[in-house]
């Protein structure tokens, strides 16, 4: 009987990881279908523009991230200055907002009818023509948003190796005559290379999956040319393929951070540490290191935030009505259905890889997860593939047979949309239910099992106690994601069902900034929270000399 519930466990583990890479195995299916007439035009004619502009987009997001992410983090790690203390988790803040929305603000504030520009003709005298201002819907001024939010990742994986490294080192540099600046890039980077590799691949994931902002910006990359060859040239095969060619971008970018991972060992280079005897700056580096973080936290959520604030409440009185609860409603309650069930399915996954062990349980749980590397965008084009040819196979039969027919049952519905959620943002809940269970010791398994108690009454009475703040930080990443997720909704979103996200993409695309306000800080307030608290559990990880 045991080992037929065994047996049960790993073939649903097994079942379920093949079912969340179904979308993955339709798109690079259709690399080998041909795609006719339409995939012929797009090579000739805009390929080559998706792929110069993603790779130009990611190199400046890459120089972006490295400067802001790595500079803040050696700052609020290893020196002392004014606001650091303030700064160690502040800077985390730019994560609350998605870039599609930094994109909105700041194009509100800096294009030519906005408050910057029309405060520079007032002083000058100038009219249109006479001066130059940087455009902000440019190719750059994508790179600029995007790095403005996304150098969080950086910063927090960065910063957690600069508080691991061993002190020792970096006094054996500074003893044989290394200046700070030289003991940071001779020592202290080279062993922090491994963790900054990975932060830069996360942002540049984030980078190649962003449609929000490339999109108001009139950038043409990979992820707006699947929207318009889904859209306007009505080709599932055109899309599927565009999106296998947008999946060799990522691929590049997972090989590089496993890569990173493999050299993690690099991170530690003795297993005792002393507390950190942080450098004290004085004058004008310590001005200057107050002015560099400063500068990140400002541009990247203080302006933004608070110009939405503002917006916010010139429209509050005409916007927050009934349509505007309900956006809320529909926002809140899939976001907290996805939550759920990613944690049920994270919680099954994590459990049964723990109880049964073994290499094909390890690898499948590995295949689960892998949707977080994927956009929304590919996986929306991988869902509503198979879901559509399901419900025309279904509904032709129904009608040959019976006369009946059955509709739409999986595509166009809120089925669809939470499994795209679920295969998107799985690997957020599967992590955090995983590293909550590895800080658990098998002996209390095996206590638990010597009283007798099967493995679901070890999970409910033992370890669901044991990780109820684990649990809660998982719902709470996945609510948030799901929240901010564009792509997918745009795409699967059941006919006049809207989100606060759809909402405010749609209200800025008719240049409705004032109006997309609300929707837009809603989602940013309530990302707030797990931002700080992802900052909280690295701000004490390690002891520091005052």
């Amino acid at each position: 009987m045991q080992l037929s519930r065994a047996s049960a466990w790993r073939g649903g583990i097994v079942a379920l990881a093949l079912l969340m890479m179904l979308p993955l195995l339709v798109v690079l299916g259709y690399v080998f279908i041909p795609a006719g007439e339409i995939w012929s035009h797009l090579v000739d004619t805009v390929l080559q523009e998706y792929v110069s502009n993603s790779l130009l987009l990611m190199l400046g997001v890459a120089i972006g991230t490295l400067v802001l992410g790595v500079g803040t983090a050696w700052l609020t790690s290893m020196c002392r200055f004014p606001g650091r203390g303030l700064f160690e988790w502040a800077l985390l803040l730019p994560m609350a907002i998605p870039a599609y929305i930094i994109a909105y603000t700041y194009t509100g504030l800096f294009e030519f009818a906005g408050p910057v520009q029309s405060a520079l003709r007032e002083w000058t005298g100038w009219s249109y023509g006479d001066y130059w201002f940087p455009p902000i819907r440019s190719l750059e001024g994508a790179a600029l948003m995007l790095s403005l939010v996304l150098y969080p990742y950086v910063y927090l994986l960065t910063r957690a190796a600069f508080l691991n490294q061993s002190i020792c080192v970096l006094d054996v540099s500074r003893t044989l005559g290394s200046t700070p600046w030289q003991t940071f890039y001779r020592v202290a980077l080279p062993l922090a290379r491994p963790a900054i590799v990975a932060g830069l691949s996360l942002a540049l994931m984030e980078t190649l999956a962003d449609y929000g902002t490339v999109q108001y910006f009139g950038v043409s990359t990979f992820t707006t040319g699947i929207f318009r060859t889904w859209y306007g040239l009505d080709s599932a095969p055109a899309a599927a393929q565009l999106s296998a060619t947008l999946l060799l971008f990522v691929f590049a970018l997972i090989f590089l951070e496993n890569r990173s991972r493999k050299q993690a060992k690099y991170h530690h280079t003795s297993q005792r540490h002393q507390a950190i005897r942080r450098i004290p700056l004085s004058g004008w580096r310590a001005g200057a290191a107050f002015a560099f973080c400063f500068g990140a936290l400002f541009f990247g959520f203080l302006l933004p935030a608070g110009q939405l604030l503002v917006w916010a409440v010139t429209v509050a009185e005409g916007s927050l009505d009934r349509d505007f609860l309900e956006l809320i409603l529909n926002s809140l309650q899939l976001a907290g259905l996805a939550a759920l069930l990613a944690l049920l399915l994270a919680l099954f996954l994590g459990y049964g890889k723990r109880m049964q062990g073994g290499r094909l349980l390890s690898l499948a749980v590995r295949i689960a997860g892998l949707g977080y590397a994927i956009p929304g965008t590919v996986i929306a084009v991988g869902v509503i593939i198979p879901f559509a040819w399901f419900d025309n196979t279904l509904d032709s039969w129904m009608r040959a047979q019976f006369g009946l027919s059955t509709g739409l049952l999986l595509s166009g519905t809120l089925a669809a949309l939470l499994f795209a959620y679920l295969v998107r943002f799985l690997a957020v809940s599967l992590q955090t239910v995983e590293a909550g269970l590895g800080r658990i010791r098998p002996s209390m398994d095996e206590s638990a099992r010597s009283l007798g108690m099967r493995p679901l009454r070890i999970m409910g009475r033992v370890h669901i106690p044991i990780l109820k703040g684990s649990l809660l930080t998982a719902l709470l990443l996945v609510f948030v994601d799901v929240l901010k997720e564009l792509p997918a909704t745009l795409i699967l979103r059941p006919f006049n069902f809207n989100t606060l996200a759809v909402r405010a993409f749609e209200l800025a695309s008719d240049e409705r900034l004032a109006d997309a306000a609300p929707a837009a800080l809603a989602i940013v307030v309530a990302g707030i929270v797990p931002v700080i608290l992802l900052s909280m559990s690295i701000t004490h990880t390690r002891a520091v000399k005052k």
